[in-house]
C-alpha cells in the first residue's frame, strides 16, 4: 500500500508517464510525470564517467527508470548493465524502458534488480548484490538534505532526500560489489565532498574530483567523483568543467558531447 492507501497497481495506473529521448534519440526512457525522480543531464554526466571498452559489467545503484545505466549500455557496445532500484514503482518504469522497441539493440545486455542499496553482508548478497561482480559502479544518490527543499510527494522525497550516513552505506555496497581495481563513479553536490571522501576511506582510493560550474563566474552546483577499489594514491582535484560560455545558454562543445554520449570523461590516472 502507498502512503495514501492506494495499492501499488492503483498508483501505477494513476501515474502519467512520458517517453523521453536521450543521446539524440539513440535510446528512450519511460518516466513518471509529477511523481518520483525524472532523470536528465545529471544521469548523462554520470554515465560519461564510465570510459571502459570491451566486455564490462556495470551496476547502476538507485537507477530509477534506468537513464544512466542505459546511457552506458547504448554507448559501450559490450557493456552489461544491472539497474538496481529499491522502489517497486520505479523498477517497473525501468522494465517498461527496456521493453521499448527503440531500446531493443541493447536491452538484452541490461537487467533490473529490485533491491535496497543500503543492505549489507549476507542480506545484500541474498538480494542479488554479489561480492566483486562489477567492473564499474555508478550512482546518483539522493543528495539533498532531508530537512531542506523536501519535495512534496513521498516517492520524489525518497529519491531526493539524503538519509543519515547515506554515502557511507551506498559506497560500502559499491566497494563490496566492485572487483579489485574496479571504478566507482558518482555525481553529487559540492557540500557532500567530505562525506564522500570519508566513506571511501580505505575501501577506495585514487579519488578524482571535478567541480561542475554553470558558468566560469558561478559557484559549482555538482561534483563528479571517481575512485578505484584498492588504490592507495592521494586525492586529485581536476580542472573544473564549465557548462556554458558567458552570456550563452548553449552547452560548451565538450559538455554537450558528454551529455549526448559522444565521448567519455576518462580518469587522469590510468593505473
Amino acid at each position: 500500500m502507498s502512503g495514501d492507501g492506494l495499492t501499488h497497481t492503483q498508483v501505477q495506473k494513476a501515474v502519467i508517464e512520458t517517453v523521453d529521448a536521450f543521446h539524440y534519440g539513440r535510446f528512450h526512457v519511460v518516466q513518471p510525470k509529477g511523481i518520483g525522480h525524472r532523470s536528465g543531464m545529471d544521469a548523462m554526466l554520470l554515465a560519461a564517467l564510465v570510459a571502459g571498452q570491451g566486455p564490462i559489467r556495470v551496476a547502476d545503484l538507485g537507477a530509477g527508470a534506468g537513464a544512466a545505466g542505459l546511457a552506458v549500455a547504448a554507448r559501450i557496445e559490450k557493456a552489461e548493465v544491472l539497474l538496481v532500484e529499491r522502489s517497486p514503482l520505479m523498477a517497473d518504469f525501468a522494465r517498461k524502458t527496456l521493453a521499448l522497441p527503440s531500446n531493443a539493440a541493447f536491452a538484452g545486455r541490461v537487467s533490473v534488480l529490485e533491491a535496497d542499496v543500503s543492505l549489507s553482508g549476507r542480506a545484500r548478497v541474498a538480494a542479488g548484490l554479489v561480492d566483486e561482480a562489477c567492473d564499474y559502479v555508478i550512482m546518483n544518490p539522493p543528495f539533498n538534505d532531508r530537512i531542506y527543499n523536501r519535495p512534496p510527494d513521498a516517492l520524489k522525497a525518497e529519491a531526493h532526500a539524503m538519509d543519515e550516513d547515506l554515502f557511507e552505506r551506498w559506497i560500502r555496497t559499491a566497494a563490496a560489489i566492485l572487483k579489485p581495481g574496479g571504478q566507482l563513479s558518482l555525481i553529487a553536490r559540492p557540500q557532500s565532498i567530505g562525506e564522500i571522501i570519508a566513506a571511501c576511506g580505505r575501501r577506495l582510493g585514487g579519488i578524482e574530483i571535478t567541480a561542475l560550474h554553470p558558468r566560469a563566474d558561478e559557484a559549482a552546483l555538482r561534483i563528479l567523483v571517481t575512485a578505484i577499489k584498492g588504490k592507495r594514491t592521494s586525492l586529485s582535484l581536476r580542472m573544473p568543467l564549465v557548462m556554458h560560455e558567458p552570456g550563452q545558454h548553449a552547452f560548451t562543445p565538450f559538455v554537450k558531447d558528454l551529455n549526448n554520449g559522444n565521448t567519455a570523461y576518462a580518469r587522469l590516472s590510468k593505473a
